[in-house]
């Protein structure tokens, strides 16, 4: 049983990398899909109670925003991993410019999750946490984060 926690900005890659490692074998979880907390905690709790893997896609930028969903997977026996999506406001504004209709976020909404961000933390409780970034070909590089310490932005 596995827990997944994003974290990082608006058009960082979080969804495109759900898609690509994780849809054949995790439930999203994602306040985008769902639009609204009540539906995103049934869904939560129908995969805790179920055991099934699941990934929290939202930018959970702040540690009391990840603190609710690292407590309810823990406290179920789940192994809780930490993605960390590094970006620059600039990189996820290029990246924004890419995208159409409902997928474009406002710019103050980027810079202003970007201002709210806080690393996330070993101490935390996540069991895994890793650092992603994209790099200038499009792909995704990951590394382990430093134990004891929040991944260097």
């Amino acid at each position: 049983m596995e827990a997944v926690i994003f974290v990082g900005i608006q058009a960082a890659g979080k969804s495109t990398f759900y898609r690509e490692r994780f849809f054949d074998t995790h439930v999203r979880v994602s306040r985008d899909m769902l639009k609204t907390k009540h539906r995103e905690a049934v869904l939560l709790e129908a995969c805790i109670r179920a055991k099934q893997p699941f990934v929290v896609d939202n930018t959970n930028v702040t540690a009391a925003e990840r603190a609710r969903y690292v407590a309810a997977a823990k406290a179920a026996g789940f192994r809780v991993v930490g993605y960390f999506f590094r970006a620059t406001g600039r990189e996820a504004i290029a990246r924004n410019k890419l995208r159409t209709g409902k997928a474009v976020i406002p710019i103050p909404g980027i810079l202003g999750t970007l201002k709210k961000l806080e690393e996330p933390a070993w101490s935390e409780g996540f069991d895994a946490l890793h650092v992603v970034t994209i790099t200038p070909s499009g792909t995704y590089e990951i590394e382990d984060a430093p134990p004891d310490a929040a991944p260097a932005v």
